[in-house]
């Protein structure tokens, strides 16, 4: 008989990392695990506090009815958990790793058999200047060929010389910068801030203006100088009918997805498709996941071939984090099928 538990999981940054929404010390996270004869399956469900659209008193409450009601199935599991994307990608993760023969191995590839590996954006925290800095140096020196910068917490005039520094040393063709601004600037300042930074050869702000604003989105994504990608944008805009809207409203150069906050793979898939119709480019990233989720989403992002790095290099940020194969190194993400899972910390 399938049986199903949660577990509650607190991931602790190694270092305090910093925001426009705030610094952040600690990530909850849950642990769908499923069991059937001697079969496991896991997965995680990241939600992320203050960002999710699943921030809800009741998250905990419908976990533990989904665990009770594990027997009517994935499909119907997943009808009926439209408000709460992190769970629904928490139940496609467990229903596809216990049907594997090996849990772990999710969506088989080349990547997840340790033959190639995805290339990543080595990611800069907010901080004073020196801090910046000093992390955009150890990304470098690790072989990381794209950068991303969160911007919008410090002075912008600091920001933009931490960037002028970056660029009198690398050419755009040595370096590709990205910047996130987590919604930080105001729709009457973004213009004016999109071609201050456009002089140092970016690739792409993300989400310049807070989500909710499709209008302002969309007149900014016309007169920018910098193409701009949504993220924010795409939380909680759960059916296709809306989805297709927002990214015809609004025509942004790039969507960002974090299939934990969007609703996991299918909806994922869902996003892709309608943004090739309107000529956005796409790439995926993790939302402060454990290795568990990260394992997934890296799995799922690799067999959609995008050729773009991808925001996937958040596993060593904790502590306590669920050892696993995952590695990053050269500024790309592998996965060495050698090295076993370690599940203590889940008593599994």
């Amino acid at each position: 008989m399938l049986t199903a538990t949660f577990q509650k999981h607190i991931l602790h940054f190694k270092r305090a990392s910093g925001t426009s929404r705030g610094v952040l010390t600690t990530k909850d996270t849950w642990f769908l695990i499923l069991k059937e004869d001697n079969r496991i399956g896991i997965g995680e469900c990241g939600m992320f506090k203050g960002l999710s659209a699943d921030d809800r008193p009741d998250f905990e409450e419908k976990l533990r009815w989904v665990c009770e009601n594990i027997s009517l199935g994935e499909q119907q599991l997943y009808a009926e958990t439209n408000e709460f994307p992190a769970i629904r990608i928490g139940l496609e993760t467990a229903f596809r790793s216990i049907k594997a023969n090996d849990p772990f191995q999710l969506f088989p590839s080349e990547f997840s058999k340790g033959a190639q590996s995805i290339p990543i954006n080595g990611l800069i925290w907010m901080g004073d200047e020196s801090f910046m800095k000093d992390q955009i140096s150890e990304k470098l020196k690790a072989g990381f060929s794209c950068i991303k910068m969160k911007i919008g917490a410090i002075d912008f005039e600091t920001e933009l010389a931490v960037l002028d520094g970056i660029r009198k040393e690398y050419e755009s063709s040595e370096v590709e910068l990205r910047v996130d601004a987590n919604g930080a600037f105001k729709p009457f300042e973004a213009l004016e801030k999109l071609k201050r930074l456009s002089e140092y050869q970016l690739h792409s702000i993300e989400q310049p203006i807070k989500a909710g604003q499709p209008h302002e989105m969309a007149r900014l994504c016309e007169e920018t100088p910098l193409p701009i990608a949504l993220d924010e944008e795409l939380i909680g805009v759960a059916n296709s009918e809306e989805k297709r809207k927002l990214l015809h409203t609004v025509h942004p150069q790039y969507i960002i997805l974090k299939p934990t906050l969007v609703g996991g793979f299918r909806s994922s898939d869902e996003w892709i498709s309608i943004a090739e119709e309107t000529g956005a480019g796409w790439w995926i990233t993790s939302a402060l996941e454990s290795n568990v989720g990260l394992n997934a989403i890296s799995q799922y992002t690799f067999v959609k071939n995008s050729k773009l790095p991808q925001g996937l290099g958040t596993g060593s940020l904790f502590t306590n984090n669920i050892p696993s194969p995952l590695e990053v190194k050269n500024g790309t993400l592998r996965y060495r099928p050698e090295i076993s899972w370690k599940l203590n910390l889940l008593n599994l």
